[in-house]
């Protein structure tokens, strides 16, 4: 691979960040739940809304990143490292895309659902560009593949583990934090669960020959 093709990869990447994070940031408008992974960061940002909910991904992230350094030790990869600076990346799109999400009117429940699933496309966008450009893996991903690799379990397997995880620690924290009220995590998190993979599968398979020949530099 060549140092040309390296940079328009990492470059996809970024571009994968800012989709991802818009995705993320869409769901959140619909005030319906938001995607497993970001789902404890939400409710965290619910009640401690002195940091926006792109600070508290920042730091839900840069406690995966954590674990990946206990759970492999000395075979995690200085590489990886490259998750850190990353993360503050998609914090920030993720911030940004509120922003950008303020403006759509959100009033009526038909119109929160379907911000769940715009926003679920989008983010399925946003991975399957990621999982294109196959560079580095953002930090929830990592974390699975860690574990994955030192329990010798089945990625998938992991994965789906880690997903009811962090669906349950979100609701947990609701519960404490909400007098037994679930707050940041609802249908739209189910929704989100289940359709997202459905989404990458989709549009890995559409994009992922052209954009590859793309970066590649091949005609």
């Amino acid at each position: 691979m060549t140092k040309s093709e390296i940079a328009k990869r990492y470059v996809l990447f970024i571009i994968s960040l800012f989709f991802s994070a818009l995705g993320v940031a869409v769901t959140k408008h619909g005030e319906l739940g938001v995607s497993p992974i970001s789902s404890a960061a939400n409710v965290l940002s619910c009640k401690f809304s002195f940091f926006s909910l792109g600070t508290w991904l920042i730091i839900w992230n840069c406690v995966l990143i954590i674990g990946q350094i206990v759970i492999l030790r000395k075979a995690f990869q200085p590489i990886q490292l490259l998750q850190v600076p990353l993360s503050f990346l998609f914090g920030w799109f993720t911030d940004f895309g509120m922003r950008l999400a303020a403006f759509i009117p959100a009033d009526s429940y038909p119109v929160r659902l379907g911000l769940v699933f715009l926003g679920t496309v989008i983010l399925g966008f946003g991975i399957s560009l990621s999982v294109i450009a196959n560079v580095i893996m953002n930090s929830g991903e990592a974390f699975v593949k860690a574990v994955s690799d030192k329990s010798r379990k089945e990625f998938g397997n992991v994965k789906i583990a880690f997903d009811v995880s962090c669906v349950v620690l979100a609701v947990v924290l609701s519960l404490v934090f909400f007098d037994f009220t679930l707050v940041g995590t609802r249908e739209g998190t189910v929704i989100a669960a289940l359709l997202t993979g459905i989404v990458v599968k989709f549009f890995t398979r559409k994009f992922s020959m052209p954009l590859n020949r793309i970066l590649s530099g091949r005609s």
